[in-house]
């Protein structure tokens, strides 16, 4: 028989183990923020900004990086919220933005003519918009998983989404001084549909990297 039973021996173990670093909130937000800077300014450098900056000045151009900048800034504290045990999540305020997403998507709908819809809604780069958005995401949503996974995540999927709604909601306001497509119709369906697929990956990677 030995001196102590497997069990003890391995309490004891995990006892002299190290603790884990702590969760830094604002190493996760500085991580996820320099790693969208850091994947924008290769972007930048290799394709450039628009040629007509001042369009930003327009309100209805403007949105287009407005209201995911303003998603990403809301996406991203909550997701650091969500790695604590019983905090409370106010979810609602994400949907400030995506409404006024919505209402400039209706505006534009009811303006044009319905032989103007189509071209409107695929513009010219729909398909480079997509893949710019998720793959310039998948970084920062990396560092930002691989952070918090320093926290204590009861709710892994959702950190997971959140952490990819962040990463590619603050990636696509960067994208949109790149892009030219200034409809609603294109800007709201395609970062939209970005956001949602950067945001699936997280919920995805969340539930297998984040879990206990």
């Amino acid at each position: 028989m030995t001196n102590s039973p497997p069990t003890e021996a391995f309490i004891r173990d995990l006892a002299s183990r190290p603790a884990p670093a702590p969760l830094r909130p604002a190493l996760v937000a500085l991580a996820v923020a320099g790693a969208i800077l850091a994947g924008l300014a290769l972007f930048f450098a290799l394709f450039g900004l628009r040629p007509d900056p001042g369009a930003m000045a327009r309100p209805v151009v403007a949105a287009k990086a407005l209201l995911p900048l303003a998603l990403a800034g809301l996406a991203l504290p909550l997701a650091l919220l969500s790695v604590r045990p019983g905090a409370r999540l106010p979810l609602w305020p994400l949907l400030v933005p995506v409404a006024l997403a919505a209402g400039l998507f209706a505006a534009r709908l009811i303006d044009l003519p319905p032989q103007r819809l189509l071209p409107d809604l695929m513009g010219q780069t729909a398909l480079a918009c997509l893949i710019s958005v998720v793959t310039l995401s998948l970084l920062p949503l990396a560092a930002g998983l691989a952070l918090l996974r320093r926290g204590a995540p009861t709710r892994p999927v959702l950190s997971g989404a959140l952490t990819g709604l962040a990463a590619s909601a603050g990636t696509a306001a960067g994208y949109a001084l790149h892009c030219t497509e200034d409809s609603p119709l294109f800007y709201v369906s395609w970062y939209g549909l970005a956001l949602c697929l950067a945001s699936a990956l997280g919920a995805w990677l969340g539930h297998r990297h984040l879990r206990w």
